[in-house]
């Protein structure tokens, strides 16, 4: 490009996707023949339940499906998220309350255009989802990392949160069960961050993308029903992709108070008009239909949680606490660092570079830490084949010690 033909400041300010990048040069060496184990990308490797399917397939062949949809979604599907929200979420909620969104992704995206001035802060417990910052910054606000590492649980700290907080302080993230560590945030620090956001006049932002997927005891906290007092100020975040295996559909959606859906649904009246109405069709069915599906793909993932955790605990200077939600493991890869690792002797100083030679060397793709705020990690996604995880594990195991 010439000198002149310069980008935004606002997207140069802005990283790549990172678990996307994974995902995508995983995939590029598959197609150039080689064999790689992905543990990149969060999607679950089950079908689309077949009657989301046929409701996709009959809605194609109904002209009214031809035609643009209300800029916040079909009426129909608006209605359903507004029960489902009541039902899992623990509150009532009008369907206008409701915009669908192209993917979760544009459902967070569009949270941070309508409530973010330039400057003002997001409170960010970290380890985090990567695009959250992003999204920050491409609304001209400032993202706040507090972590809490594996000694925690990975839960936040509500002192911390507070040291935190300034007089620009505009919003907090909860993400639980979490995406990248796994955890389930307790129901104490839930109630706890609900009513210190009151206190403070902060908005939440609630990601519940992963709700249906916990193990053990473990039991997702909704913070609108541990604390109706925030509901004025709280914006919930979901989707189909993870609970109905439907990532490739993307519809999302957020619940907010009315002002900030109607704001919502003008931004995206200029950006995107509608979601696709035939997956507006398909997410209807999904939502409005039995969790069974979800409960199934739940088990199998428990199977694999337990075996990913024993395998990477398995390698030596690989610790990986045990996760309780979500379809991911969290290992802390510290004491593979600075040591001779795989036939090449390859030293890694990062995470990042770890990851970069696992993949290189040993055809396994992880996401470093670096991508989630945390450096010294990598999460693996088990959301895939039970003998291509084995085999996975196998190959780390085999390219570390």
């Amino acid at each position: 490009m010439a000198d002149w033909q310069t980008l935004s400041d606002r997207i140069n300010n802005v990283a790549p996707s990172a678990t996307l990048a994974v995902d995508s040069k995983a995939k590029a060496m598959k197609a150039a023949g080689l064999d790689v184990i992905g543990f990149g990308a969060g999607e679950p490797n089950f079908p689309t339940p077949d009657y989301v399917v046929d409701a996709a397939a009959a809605a194609c062949r109904d002209p009214k499906n031809y035609k643009y949809t209300p800029t916040p979604g079909l009426p129909e599907l608006r209605e359903v998220i507004a029960s489902k929200t009541l039902r899992d979420s623990g509150f009532e909620v009008s369907a206008d309350q409701v915009v669908v969104t192209n993917g979760g992704k544009q459902a967070v995206y569009s949270t941070f255009q309508v409530l973010l001035n330039d400057g003002d802060e997001v409170i960010i417990p970290t380890p985090y989802w990567t695009s959250y910052p992003e999204a920050v910054k491409l609304a001209g606000g400032k993202p706040v990392l507090v972590f809490a590492g594996g000694d925690r649980g990975f839960e936040p700290d509500l002192a911390a949160l507070e040291a935190a907080r300034t007089e620009r302080t505009k919003a907090i993230i909860v993400n639980s069960p979490n995406n990248p560590t796994g955890a389930v945030w307790s129901p104490d620090t839930i109630t706890a961050i609900g009513k210190w956001a009151v206190e403070h006049h902060i908005w939440i932002i609630s990601d519940e993308i992963y709700e249906h997927l916990n193990y053990d005891d473990a039991k997702t906290t909704y913070i609108g029903a541990a604390v109706p007092e925030c509901r004025d100020q709280l914006i919930i975040l979901n989707g189909v992709a993870k609970t109905y295996a439907m990532p490739g559909w993307r519809v999302g959606w957020l619940v907010a108070p009315l002002p900030v859906a109607k704001a919502a649904s003008k931004l995206q009246g200029h950006m995107t008009s509608n979601v696709a109405n035939v997956s507006q069709r398909a997410a209807l069915a999904a939502v409005a239909g039995p969790l069974d599906d979800v409960y199934a793909m739940r088990e199998a993932f428990d199977v694999r949680r337990k075996a990913i955790v024993a395998a990477l605990n398995d390698i030596d200077g690989v610790v990986c606490p045990t996760p309780t939600g979500a379809f991911y493991a969290f290992a802390d890869v510290t004491g593979l660092l600075n040591r001779p690792l795989g036939e090449q002797g390859t030293v890694c100083a990062s995470s990042s570079e770890l990851a970069a030679a696992l993949l290189d060397e040993a055809h396994v793709a992880a996401v470093p830490g670096e991508a989630f705020g945390a450096p010294g990690y990598l999460r693996f996604s088990y959301a895939l084949a039970d003998d291509q995880l084995a085999e996975g594990m196998r190959r780390f195991a085999s390219w570390a010690n």
